[in-house]
Formats: C-alpha cells, structure tokens, sequence
C-alpha cells in the first residue's frame, strides 16, 4: 500500500470516528501546524479534534497499530516547538477538554479537563477563596493541560512554586489507546513509583493527559507591588539574591533590562511608566499574604535592601489599576519582542545568585558573535530569558554561527550549577542541547522510559531527544 492510499484509510477512519472534526484542508493545517516558537510551520497531514476519553482512546489505538506519529496540542501558546508535528502525522487538539469538572472545597482541589484556559481556572477558584499559584505570561490564552506537559511556572513560581508542586493525578491514555490513572487525590502518597511526577513535564511524549487534579491553597487577601529602576543591569541583579538574604520572600521578582520595558511600552502604546535614559534595567517585586501590616514592614526591609544599590525613584502601585497595569507591561515582553524581529527564546535557568554573572556572560557572547539580546524574566527564581534578536544578522550567521553562541551560553549555565531550561521545556529546539545538561547515561534512562511508554514511539516524535 503506498502512502496516497494510506493517507485515504486514515483520512476515511478518522473521518467515520470524529466526521467533520477530522479536518485536513490546507488553511487549517497552516493554522495549527505552529505554536508561538520562532517563524516554524510543519504541517500534519490530518487535525483531529476529540470531544472525550474514548475517542482519544481510539485514535491511539489505531495511529500505535499503524504506527502513526501523533502530536498533541493546546492552544498553542509554547516557545520551545513541542507542539509542531514536525513528523506531519495527525494533530490531536485538546480545545474540546475544556471544563472544570470539579471545585472541591472542603479538600481544597479542583479537578479539570486539559483544554480550561489557565487563567479561567484561577478565576473559577478565586470565586471559592481558593489560589491556584503557577500563572505563565501567556494565562490569559493558554491551557492548562499544556501547563502540565511542559511544568509551566511563572511570575508566582518564586513562593508557591511550579506546576508539578499542584499535579496530584492525572487520568492519561497511553500511545496504546489504554487509560490510567497515575496517583491518587491526595497530598501524601508513597505508593510505588510516582508516574504524576513523570508525566508533569515530559511535553506530550508518554501519551495524552485528559484530567487533571489540581491541589490548592487559600488566596492570598492583600498585595502590594514596585517597580524599582537600575542605572546598572548587574547591579538590579544582585539586588536579588540580597533582597532574599535579607529574610523577605516575595511573591514576584521579575527583571527586566532597559529595551524590554521600552519595546513594551511602545508595543502597548503606554507611557505610564517613565523610562529615564539612565535606566538600564528594572525590578518588579510583589509581596502578597493576608496580613496588610506585614506587607508593609516586608517592603520596607526590601528598601532598606535597595538602599544599598544606586536606583532611581521606585514606583509603588496605588491602585488595582495600577498593578494590572504594570504586570501587564511585563506579560507583553515576549510578544512586544516578537513584533520587532524574528528572535530566539533561550528559558536560562541558575541559582539566584549567579544571576548577575549570567546577564554578563550573555552580554559578551552577544558581543563576540554580534548579536543584540533583550533579556528579561523571573528573577526570583534565576530564570532568565534571553531573546536573541535577527534584526540585521544574515541567514548564514543567524542558522550557523549563532547555535555555536547558544552552546557557549548554555555551558556556562551548566557550570554555573543551572540548566537550559526553566519553564518552556525542551521540545524541538532545545533538543541539540541536551548532552550540555545531561550525561548519556541520564539521556538513555530517559530513552528507556520513554520506550517503556510508547514502545513504537508514535507520541510526539522529534521533542527532546531522538
């Protein structure tokens, strides 16, 4: 059978199984063929859009016997390729998963299908009392089933944590077509291997998760937020880690070097916030809890902190207004940079304090190999997103000579006891970096349990190693 007429058997079961939720015109395919990672487009040959558990099962069943790649998707919203069906296939979008199942007050849970919208699923439990801490730049858009597979983290990350913190069980199907639960509803649970904790993270390799049970905890009542400005970028760095030393754990701390804020300024058309032509970078820094007094006393340690930095007037939020405002700005960053030129997105990750000497080392690569860079993230937590900018680079530098750069950047990261990635994930075009952050003896235990999976190795081929 030659592959024109395997495609019209595929086409003719998928079509009989979802009828006109099996699509395969070409305005559809350009439309779901990318995600929000760099110019890629790969186009699957058929997008399927399954409305429950047992017609995922099927599809699995059947792309496993006939050894047909599958890539799942979201909304799309990732920076790291894993949601490009870069071995064409079929395209399994999650956007019909998309309810809260269940707000369980009195164990503090909510179960829910992957394709709820991050933020739709803060607002539901908020309504309860109820916080849901992880929140990615993109919550407003993005799934949270799509949080899962890459264990998104987020401004919040820096007190409450990552997504794999709030997974407590997940319902999956596996490549076979069979579905499973992988824990239990429960905050304690040493019940052989923790499978939960496997599949947060693995980016849609090990089968397609359809429930979610997220933990919660009680929302925070009061916050107050600052926008500190920096006459030196290195400087606002250190003032990281010392703000931390000082006792004070804040519930965001987000950089940002001079060109980010501006680029989103002009991209929002805003012009609240004054960007002093000796500003070179700036801090974001929130604290939150329950208790308005022992907000102020933190933020008044974090000025003492300051006092031993040279910065100019800091900002405080008067208004609700105001702070959405400024965590606005800082949300556009990525794709304020996007509308000015073509880039890369490297999710750099150290200990906090080894921060300043990362923004440096990125400077002098960007200075060697003649590339501009904007970098900007959370601070709090070492993770430093570096954008790469094309600008006027040529094709030649910008395909041969800038991976050589971005190996010399990761290396350091590593050395500096960080990693490669924070929260995008690796996908396909962090891929070639992976022997940087692990040894073959690591990368083929990972080989080994991806094989115990997905024996055929059908889901989501080409993301995170070969």
């Amino acid at each position: 059978m030659n592959r024109h007429e395997i495609f019209n058997q595929t086409h003719a079961f998928f079509a009989d199984l979802l009828g006109d939720r099996c699509r395969f015109d070409t305005a559809t395919l350009e439309e779901y063929g990318h995600d929000e990672t760099e110019d890629i487009l790969v186009l699957p040959q058929l997008l399927l859009v399954p409305k429950n558990v047992d017609e995922i099962s099927l599809i699995m069943r059947y792309c496993n016997e006939k050894r047909i790649p599958v890539t799942p998707c979201g909304a799309r919203t990732g920076l790291s390729g894993g949601a490009i069906p870069v071995e064409n296939g079929v395209l399994v979008s999650m956007e019909k998963f998309n309810k809260i199942l269940e707000i369980d007050e009195n164990n503090s849970q909510v179960t829910t299908e992957p394709g709820v919208i991050t933020q739709v699923l803060q607002n539901a439990v908020k309504e309860k009392g109820l916080f849901y801490p992880p929140d990615p730049a993109s919550k407003g858009s993005c799934f949270i089933g799509g949080n899962v597979s890459e264990n998104s983290g987020g401004p919040k990350a820096v007190k409450y944590g990552v997504t794999n913190e709030y997974v407590l069980n997940l319902e999956m199907v596996l490549p076979n077509g069979e579905v499973i639960w992988t824990g239990a509803n429960v905050l304690k649970n040493a019940t052989g291997y923790n499978l939960t904790q496997l599949v947060v993270g693995s980016e849609g390799t090990l089968g397609i998760v359809t429930k979610i049970v997220l933990k919660l905890i009680p929302h925070p009542t009061h916050n107050l937020l600052m926008l500190v400005p920096f006459f030196d970028a290195t400087e606002a760095c250190r003032a990281v880690a010392a703000i931390f030393n000082a006792g004070i754990t804040p519930s965001g701390m987000e950089f940002m070097e001079r060109d980010a804020l501006i680029w989103t300024k002009n991209f929002m058309q805003d012009e609240s916030v004054i960007v002093n032509e000796r500003h070179a970078a700036h801090l974001l820094i929130e604290v939150d809890g329950f208790n308005q007094d022992i907000l102020m006393e933190d933020c008044e340690k974090i000025m003492n902190v300051l006092e031993a930095f040279e910065t100019d007037e800091i900002l405080f939020a008067e208004s609700e207004a105001q702070k959405d405002k400024l965590w606005q700005l800082r949300r556009k960053v990525g794709e304020a940079v996007k509308s000015n030129s073509v880039y890369k997105e490297e999710d750099t990750v150290v200990p906090r304090y080894y921060l300043p000497e990362l923004l440096n080392h990125v400077k002098a690569v960007g200075n060697k190999y003649g590339f501009k860079s904007v970098c900007y993230g959370h601070a709090g937590d070492g993770n430093l997103h570096v954008n790469i900018i094309k600008g006027e680079l040529s094709d030649d530098v910008w395909h041969n000579q800038l991976p050589i750069a971005i190996r010399e950047i990761f290396e350091r990261v590593v050395e500096l006891g960080g990693t490669i990635s924070g929260e995008h994930g690796i996908g396909l075009v962090q891929k070639p970096y992976m022997e940087i952050a692990f040894s073959e003896v690591t990368m083929n235990l990972m080989r080994g349990i991806k094989k115990v999976f997905d024996p055929n190795g059908i889901m989501n081929p080409g993301k995170i190693f070969d």
